[in-house]
């Protein structure tokens, strides 16, 4: 693919990213985004909910009656706590049925997981230095886009998916290669011959020992074109292809709506008074 279809490809993405801001570096921690569509909204919408009702009234009229108001020793005293457990109730059943992944993968194309809260991190060790992607799945949840002639209804329950930004450390002894990588804004191009990378470097660095705010780093969209090129092909080498980061969303995507489950679930046990 040439420099040229590849670096106009990214000028119109930086273009979509930044909303005129040109050259803007993109920081070694994650930048929140705005979740267009909530998961309330898309459950809400919907005309019934399994197992809902059974499930909420019997968490509530299962209480002792030695308070006044039914609430025995969870101290449910006020209609918000109530209707607050009433709806967790509900979200978590809907939430659980909804889930593809029950269990999580310890490795995903050969990169170990670890995780800690919203951290993860992915490793591989190659002959001569160690791979590491670190993404933290916060505020990386947003709905597929079907395109401006999408059905609403399409939309209403389209799939939820995490894409979040994601750092690409090499690391050789001391000195580390890093890159701060995100998805791109559009949809790869069906067409052989077009650029069709999913996914594109925000920023490039080099140091020794830990990463501080004093080492230089360059945006990706100011790179030469062929420069660029060259990075993702070493990148890809080492594993970090479309396909992988493919894998790499179906991950986030899973483990981020775990997160979410388990949110909601602790939400409900701190509302009960039960910790």
């Amino acid at each position: 693919m040439s420099g040229l279809v590849r670096t106009a490809h990214r000028v119109i993405q930086t273009c979509v990213k930044s909303s005129g801001l040109t050259g803007a570096i993109v920081s070694r921690t994650q930048t929140p985004v705005k979740r267009d569509f909530t998961r309330g909204i898309w459950h809400m919408s919907c005309s019934t909910r399994m197992d809902s009702t059974s499930a909420s009234t019997s968490l509530l009229n299962n209480h002792s009656k030695t308070c006044g108001c039914g609430c025995g020793l969870k101290a449910l005293h006020t209609k918000g706590e109530r209707e607050l457990v009433e709806f967790l109730t509900e979200e978590i059943v809907a939430e659980r049925k909804a889930q593809k992944v029950k269990t999580l993968p310890t490795e995903v194309d050969g990169f170990t997981v670890k995780a800690d809260s919203a951290e993860v991190t992915l490793s591989k060790q190659l002959k001569d230095e160690l791979v590491t992607i670190t993404f933290n799945v916060n505020h990386t949840v947003d709905t597929e886009d079907f395109g401006e002639d999408a059905q609403p209804e399409k939309q209403e329950f389209s799939e939820m998916r995490s894409k979040p930004q994601f750092e690409v450390d090499l690391v050789r002894g001391d000195t580390t290669l890093g890159f701060t990588c995100s998805f791109l804004q559009e949809p790869p191009s069906t067409n052989a011959d077009e650029y069709n990378d999913i996914f594109g470097i925000d920023e490039v660095t080099l140091y020794k020992g830990e990463w501080s705010e004093k080492v230089y780093a360059v945006a990706g969209d100011v790179l030469d074109g062929y420069l660029y090129d060259l990075l993702m092909n070493l990148l890809e080498e080492k594993g970090v292809s479309n396909e992988f980061v493919q894998k790499l969303s179906d991950f986030s995507t899973a483990y981020e709506h775990t997160a979410y489950i388990n949110l909601l679930e602790s939400i409900s046990k701190f509302t009960i008074g039960k910790q």
